[in-house]
């Protein structure tokens, strides 16, 4: 590993720490679950370690415990965590020219909707060596919070659970707030996504889709919408002279 490469997945890890701290407590949650399931600490330890997707392994569980086949399963899984395929797309773009194809395999396996934000909110090509770090930090912890909520669920009070999840909430503001002051376009794009996924609750249609599925079309409608309105501009080939 090069010294470029080292700094960024330092700066990787740093920066997964406040999302390690809301993954321990999300997942702690998903221990409870787990453990309602049948699993134990080991298998939701495993579970996590080789996902890190809330709903996707929520969806696993508790198809798990009602006998679902492995097919149903797996199809299950891959519609609740499409959007995922979606953010790829969107860091696919942004990786460096020559990029090899395991690097782009770790990258796409790193990607969870946080570590994907504070990535894509960095100017300039993406390093991979970034959402390495980030993920090496956050993951373990995702997983461990797992195994504590299966062994230990009954030991902390639904609040105190739910106190740690501000972390999270704290780190999206911190990936936001920059880039809306700096673009008025991305401030408006902001406003309009958590105005459309407030509506979508109350929309018919809408409203009967899954969570996953309702973030993929909203994501697909005002990127979109937004892509039309305030395009960006092309660099100029000559440069800036």
């Amino acid at each position: 590993m090069n010294s470029t490469n080292r700094s960024e997945f330092i700066k990787g890890l740093r920066d997964g720490v406040p999302i390690g701290i809301g993954y321990l407590a999300v997942s702690f949650s998903l221990g409870i679950t787990a453990r309602e399931c049948g699993f134990t600490a080991l298998q939701g330890f495993i579970a996590s370690i080789t996902t890190i997707a809330s709903a996707g392994e929520y969806i696993g569980f508790t198809l798990f415990a009602a006998n679902a086949t492995l097919l149903q399963l797996i199809i299950m899984t891959l519609i609740t965590n499409a959007r995922y395929t979606l953010m790829g797309f969107a860091l696919s773009q942004r990786m460096p020219e020559g990029a090899s194809l395991k690097t782009r395999l770790f990258t796409g396996v790193s990607i969870t909707d946080e570590i994907f934000g504070i990535t894509i909110a960095r100017p300039g090509p993406v390093n991979p060596y970034y959402p390495f770090g980030a993920a090496a930090m956050s993951a373990p912890l995702w997983a461990i919070g797992t195994a504590l909520g299966i062994t230990m669920g009954n030991i902390l009070s639904a609040r105190i659970v739910s106190a740690l999840g501000v972390a999270l909430f704290g780190m999206f503001l911190a990936v936001i707030i920059p880039v809306c002051r700096k673009d008025r376009a991305a401030a408006l794009a902001v406003i309009a996504s958590f105005a459309a996924s407030g509506c979508a609750r109350f929309i018919p249609f809408l409203k009967s889709l899954s969570a996953g599925n309702r973030t993929i079309l909203l994501t697909l409608v005002i990127s979109a919408l937004f892509a039309v309105l305030f395009p960006v501009p092309d660099k100029d080939p000559e440069g800036d002279n």
